[in-house]
Parts: C-alpha cells; sequence; structure tokens
C-alpha cells in the first residue's frame, strides 16, 4: 500500500522471517508487535518446535528484530512458557537472559488477561487465563505517547477520592523504596486515568481461519502508546494478519512476514482493497492496484 505521499506503507513478506528480515533496512522500524509460535504450539501450522531447542530457533531472529528496530522503538513479544513433565518449561525466562545478552533492554512486562477464559483444570493445576506480552528496547529513551491509552477513572474514584488525608494530599513517597511516590489528590475531578500493566481483553476475534488469532484490541493498544500515524510496526510471524489491518486502519506504515501462503493470502484478503499495496513472494515482487 502508498500513503498520500506516494510513500510504501504496507509491505508483506511470504516466506521464513529469518530470510525475509534480511530485506528491511537498518533501524527502519518504530515498534514490533508479534507472537511466534509457542514452544510445541501450533504443530498443525508451523510444526512446533520443543522447549529444549526453542532459543536456539529464536535467538537469530531476534537478532535480526534487534538491527532493523530504531533506537527509539520497542518490540513487544507475546509467548507463554508451556508445562512439560509436570512443571512449567524455564525456557521463557532463559530467552529473557539471552536476549539481554544480545543487547536488548528488558524493560518491562505486560499481563494480557483473557476476561473471557473458559475455565477448566487438570489433576494438579488450573487453566491459565494469562498471557506473557515482554517488551523489549535498544535504549532506555524510547518513545511512548501513554495518553492515547488512558481509561475512565472507574467506580473506585468515588469512593476512594471522597475523604483524602493529609498524607493523599502530598506526593506520598514509596514505602518499599523504589524512589516512586504519588499525589491521590491529583486524580480528583479527572475522568481517565492511566491503565496498569493488567491488560484486561476478550479472546473474542473476528477471523477464525488461523490456529492462534490476535483479538485486535491487543495489537492496537501498543500501536497505540508506541507509535504515531506514519510510523513502521513490523510483525515478523503475522499470521492472518491482524497486526497489519490494525495498523493500516490506524493510518500506520506495516511489514508483515509469514511463512504459509494460507495465511499471507488471508491477510491480502483483510487489507483495505482500494489502496496499493507491495507484496513479497518467492521469485515475484508486485503491487497490487486494484480490487482483490
Amino acid at each position: 500500500m502508498k500513503d498520500i505521499n506516494g510513500n510504501i506503507s504496507i509491505e508483506l513478506f511470504l516466506g521464513d522471517c529469518k530470510k525475509e528480515l534480511l530485506k528491511i533496512p537498518d533501524e527502519s522500524v518504530d515498534l514490533i508487535v508479534t507472537s511466534p509460535p509457542y514452544a510445541d504450539q501450533r504443530k498443525g501450522t508451523y510444526g512446533g518446535i520443543h522447549p529444549d531447542k526453542y532459543n536456539e530457533w529464536f535467538l537469530p531472529i531476534s537478532s535480526q528484530l534487534l538491527r532493523v528496530l530504531k533506537p527509539t522503538g520497542t518490540f513487544i513479544l507475546n509467548i507463554k512458557e508451556r508445562v512439560c513433565e509436570g512443571e512449567r518449561h524455564t525456557y521463557v525466562l532463559e530467552l529473557i537472559i539471552e536476549m539481554r545478552k544480545q543487547g536488548w533492554l528488558w524493560t518491562e512486562e505486560f499481563i494480557w488477561h483473557k476476561k473471557n477464559c473458559y475455565p477448566g483444570k487438570w489433576p494438579n493445576r488450573f487453566r491459565d487465563a494469562w498471557e506473557r506480552l515482554l517488551q523489549f528496547n535498544k535504549s532506555k529513551k524510547f518513545q511512548m505517547f501513554q495518553e492515547e491509552v488512558k481509561i475512565p477513572m472507574g467506580d473506585w474514584a468515588k469512593t476512594r477520592l471522597k475523604n483524602l488525608s493529609e498524607t493523599d494530599r502530598i506526593r506520598d513517597t514509596s514505602k518499599v523504596g523504589s524512589g516512586f511516590g504519588k499525589n491521590i489528590s491529583n486524580w480528583v475531578n479527572r475522568e481517565l486515568a492511566y491503565p496498569t500493566n493488567v491488560l484486561h481483553i476478550a479472546t473474542e476475534c473476528g477471523n477464525k481461519n488461523h490456529s492462534a488469532t490476535f483479538p485486535e484490541s491487543l495489537p492496537e493498544w501498543f500501536i497505540r502508546l508506541l507509535t504515531k500515524p506514519g510510523d513502521t510496526v513490523l510483525d515478523p510471524f503475522m499470521g492472518s494478519g491482524t497486526t497489519i489491518v490494525v495498523a493500516q486502519r490506524l493510518n500506520r506504515k506495516a511489514i508483515g512476514i509469514d511463512t504459509l501462503k494460507e495465511y499471507y493470502d488471508l491477510t491480502i484478503e483483510r487489507l483495505d482493497p482500494v489502496i496499493q499495496w507491495t507484496l513479497f513472494e518467492p521469485k515475484k515482487q508486485y503491487g497490487n492496484t486494484k480490487s482483490r
């Protein structure tokens, strides 16, 4: 797709992202949002990777992502450990350590609470209703637009802010020694507040043709928080293209990569058919200028 200035704004690549990422220029991406196949998951579509081999498989990819990300950019990695032989496997924790050795800063961890997760149990555990969203950066100074993700104050404000103590009216230093403080009185008469790092988002989404789909509101939240219109968003495991579609709707440029033509074609179908985009297939490169 091209923007109003004629610049390419949507690029889709069909192929292994380890190879296709080499085609993306250094420090050209503002935000990476992706959910790679989890260990031993999506075997029916992507083959699955054993937890013991996961980091060996992923680290060459994260090295390329480090190269293409701008110094002010952010990498959001949706990932979840699995249970092996009765205990949680440590591959996610090990991956964090190895990525820090690559040069990544592990700056934050968000929790995606699947608020409509159906119940279930096993002999010694209950169903997970959450997934990790790990935030990595190249620099401690990265762009973030916190005002874009404010939420309604909520019912708690009606009682909590009704009768303020003396401590509530000053910047009260944290009792745990973090160096942070708060002034509760600052929130009086405000309609919006900043969210926490727990995102309460239902798993429901319109697309049912992929084995593990994002709800659109998940990548949208991060795109709004970490980019501005015209910035470039990359999903190297785009699947059915939810991140790409949301980026298009929010007037961001986007790059998507997937190894399966079925999902590559599905992404094309979901994009705006009126505006041009550029497709990259093995031994092919062409632009689309008409409705598909």
